[in-house]
């Protein structure tokens, strides 16, 4: 005799039934050249989340970086080229579009509202396994984290203890409801038990500009900044923790134009406090370039503000042809 399913159980079959729709598999080539050998190839299996139904994908920008060709597989069976919209490193995000329309589009939820503890599903092509993608249950371990031994610090992880494992790149983590709440880019190899994923709302945000622009436009200031760790806090004799020391502002920049100079904390962009290089960063994200930040520093202990007018990363400006 089958036992009935439990709640639980219903609910995660009814979330994969969901999400699965909307998993596909990307194959992506890259072409090099080896002394003595001539061309060769080398390709790899990874995988996308469609979040439009005319064909447009979410992965991982390390996935189709320097890719000579993608191929998407869909979850109905079609393979079709894929052909890469925009990508992001820094926040390892890469937007592809297919030439098909009436796709299946995964219900994007709101990875704000996450708890630690909840439960959460990792869907992708795990190893590039035949057969449809895998699923892993399992938690959200811990919000805002920083990649480890990697430049991530434009926007905090999600940790998950669900298996990530290579080819699960671009994948969804989705919620027992089905929505997904983040895109998974990593695990760590020397762990068992922890992966990563990239906020769906960060996700939804570079998104939409990469399709509008095919770039992120991120703003600037020009300012190098010093956490306030313990030793550095009490070489300067600063409270450990309580702003972003700068160490230099860029003569004719942004930051330098209204006033900042070496040896202010900044403390606040706008409502937003500023400890660390990320908080800094996330609150700039905040506004458009062009707009003017409000911005709160000390200087020899006494508390100023300034407004700063946001210009484009020069990072990130296209290189001219």
């Amino acid at each position: 005799m089958v036992s009935p399913l439990s709640p639980l159980e219903d609910s995660v079959i009814a979330a994969v039934d969901s999400i699965g729709r909307a998993v596909a598999s990307v194959e992506s080539l890259r072409v090099g050249r080896r002394r003595g050998l001539g061309p060769f190839g080398a390709p790899a299996t990874a995988t996308a989340t469609v979040i439009d139904p005319d064909g447009l994908l979410i992965t991982n920008q390390h996935v189709v970086e320097q890719a000579a060709r993608l191929r998407v597989h869909l979850a109905d069976g079609r393979e079709l080229d894929g052909e890469v919209v925009g990508g992001d490193p820094v926040t390892d995000v890469a937007l592809v579009k297919v030439d098909a329309t009436g796709l299946s589009a995964a219900p994007l939820g709101d990875s704000e509202q996450l708890r630690v503890g909840q439960f959460v599903l990792a869907v992708g092509h795990a190893l590039g396994l035949p057969g449809g993608p895998t699923v892993s249950l399992g938690l959200v371990s811990a919000l805002g984290r920083p990649l480890p031994g990697s430049d991530f610090i434009f926007e905090g992880l999600i940790q998950t203890d669900s298996a990530i494992n290579p080819g699960n790149s671009g994948g969804p983590l989705a919620d027992l409801s089905g929505a997904v709440v983040g895109i998974n880019t990593a695990m760590v190899p020397f762990a068992q038990g922890v992966g990563f994923a990239i906020p769906i709302h960060a996700v939804r945000r570079i998104a939409d500009e990469l399709r509008q622009k095919g770039r992120v436009v991120r703003p600037w200031i020009g300012v190098s900044v010093v956490e306030l760790r313990p030793d550095v806090a009490r070489q300067y004799g600063l409270e450990p923790g309580s702003g972003l020391l700068v160490a230099e502002a860029v003569p004719r920049s942004p930051a330098h134009r209204a006033g900042l100079r070496a040896g202010d904390v900044i403390v606040r962009v706008g409502p937003f406090e500023v400890r660390r290089v990320r908080d800094l960063l996330e609150a700039l994200s905040r506004f458009p370039v062009g707009a003017d930040a409000p911005l709160t520093f000390r200087r020899r202990g006494v508390a100023q503000t300034t407004t700063v007018p946001l210009e484009e990363n020069p990072e990130t400006l296209p290189t001219p042809r």
